[in-house]
Formats: structure tokens, C-alpha cells, sequence
């Protein structure tokens, strides 16, 4: 059985606290890739429509063996701007998922981007809480969702999204983000946990951590999300690094430690500003 943690959702199903992302995983490549983390010890996976990678995700969680309910799979509607989403739309789109995948049901179903100018991330959920609700998908959230969007959606639809997926790591700990969800129970889940590794690995801090604790640097900004509350879902495609991510259950960062990496927060944000960003 994997050691990792299990986080109560808002509805009662229990999520994996660390998961293994597929982000920029080539399809011909994700069979490969997502059974070197199951057989790591991952239980939760998480993909997208967008990362068009779902068939080989479904083919390696097939090949696996492991029966379902020991896994936990997540995937996102890739609310792309060519349209306007609509209930019909999305539930297509959430069959299309589930087909590529070769799965019954999903865990988790995200909506990928809240997309403000488009202005239809109310109704995508409104559908996305029709088919929470029939059962095929466990539970339902969000991925980049800012305060005001989630507030509008639980003022206007009622619906309190399980999870929120935003890009969080010791350069954008978005601490306004996480207060909102903990005061209305929505599980805060990082993308690129690591920082995709652009300097925060070699950050002195963290040089200087790992050296303490005899792990990798990326075991000690894993070990913080944990201790932090975080989901987290580390990314990579090689069998040792999967490995080593999932490791970090034998130390614990102590308070002074945890201090010195929440220190390190300077608002950089990798990705783009959800307020902004439109597929084109």
C-alpha cells in the first residue's frame, strides 16, 4: 500500500496528498511514464485534455493491474477559446475524456482555466455539477481559479468547488489563494510544485536544506508543500526522480526550516495570470 496521506475533500471522497503529473509528457510516451509512477508507489494522476496525453495515461493505468479504487484520476476540460462552453458541449467533451482515458468514471474533473472574458465558467460548472452528481466523475473543481472567481461561482451557483489546482512553490506560495480555500474548505492543489526547476532547486536555502537532511532538493520543497497542507503532483519523466518525489515521508522539515522556505516567496509566477490568459 503507498504511504502517501490521504486529504479529505469537501464531499467525503479522500485525495492523495502528493500525485504525479503529466504535463508536457508526449502521448507515444506516457504509457512508459505514468507505470514508472505507479509502480513507484503514485496512486493519483493527474492529466488533461489539453496535454493530449490521455490515451497513453488510460493505457498504462489499464496494463497496471491495480484494481480502480486504489487509484485516483484526474483530468480537465480544455475550455479552449474557439467557443463558448455549454452544457451539451461539456458533457461531450467529458465523454471524449473518459473514452480516451478507457475509464468508467474520474475522481477528479477540473475546469482548466476560469477564461474571465469569456465569461462561462458558471455554466461549465453547472454542468460539471450534473455529472458529479450522476456519479461518473467523484468530484469536481477548478485549476487557476483566483478569489474573486471562486467567490462568484459559490455566490451565483452554490457550488464549492473540491479542489482549486493553481501553480504554487516557495516563489508563489499564494497566500490570499490558500486563506480563501481554507475558509471555504476547497483543497489547494500545486502545479509545478517544483518550480520546474528554473533556479528554485538551486536556491541557496534549499541547496543548503537538503544538505541538512541528506535528500534532494526536490525532496525538501515536496517535504514543505506537505507539511504546508499543499496537494502536490511533481513532475518528471525520469524512473529515479519519480522515485526520489514520492520519498519524503521519512524526515520532517522543522519549524525553522519551514520558516526559512516560506521566506522565500517573491510572487514569482511561471505560468500566466489567470485574469489574463485566453487560448487563442
Amino acid at each position: 500500500m503507498s504511504k502517501v496521506p490521504q486529504i479529505p475533500l469537501n464531499n467525503g471522497v479522500r485525495m492523495p496528498q502528493i500525485g504525479f503529473g503529466v504535463w508536457q509528457v508526449p502521448d507515444n510516451e506516457a504509457e512508459r511514464v505514468v507505470s514508472s509512477a505507479l509502480d513507484a508507489g503514485y496512486r493519483s494522476i493527474d492529466t488533461a485534455a489539453a496535454y493530449e496525453n490521455e490515451e497513453g495515461t488510460g493505457k498504462a493505468i489499464a496494463a497496471s493491474g491495480l484494481p480502480r479504487a486504489e487509484l485516483f484520476v484526474t483530468t480537465k476540460l480544455w475550455n479552449s477559446a474557439s467557443e463558448t462552453w455549454t452544457r451539451d458541449n461539456v458533457l461531450r467533451e467529458f465523454d471524449a475524456s473518459l473514452a480516451r482515458l478507457s475509464l468508467d468514471y474520474l475522481d477528479l474533473y477540473l475546469v482548466h482555466w476560469p477564461r474571465p472574458v469569456r465569461d462561462d465558467y458558471l455554466d461549465i460548472l453547472r454542468a460539471f455539477d450534473e455529472i458529479n452528481k450522476s456519479g461518473r466523475a467523484r468530484a469536481i473543481g477548478v485549476s487557476n481559479f483566483k478569489p474573486p472567481h471562486l467567490r462568484r461561482v459559490i455566490d451565483e451557483t452554490g457550488i464549492v468547488p473540491a479542489v482549486n489546482q493553481i501553480e504554487l512553490h516557495p516563489y508563489l506560495q499564494q497566500a490570499e489563494t490558500r486563506a480563501f480555500h481554507a475558509e471555504h474548505d476547497i483543497v489547494t492543489e500545486a502545479w509545478s510544485p517544483l518550480g520546474q526547476g528554473k533556479g528554485l532547486l538551486e536556491d541557496p536555502v534549499i541547496a543548503g536544506l537538503a544538505r541538512k537532511y541528506g535528500r534532494t532538493p526536490a525532496q525538501i520543497v515536496l517535504r514543505w508543500h506537505l507539511q504546508t497542507g499543499n496537494v502536490a503532483i511533481p513532475k518528471s519523466v525520469n524512473p529515479t526522480r519519480i522515485r526520489e518525489n514520492i520519498d519524503i515521508f521519512g524526515f520532517e522539515l522543522d519549524a525553522d526550516d519551514l520558516a526559512s522556505v516560506a521566506g522565500l516567496n517573491s510572487g514569482t509566477r511561471l505560468g500566466p495570470d489567470p485574469d489574463a490568459f485566453d487560448w487563442q
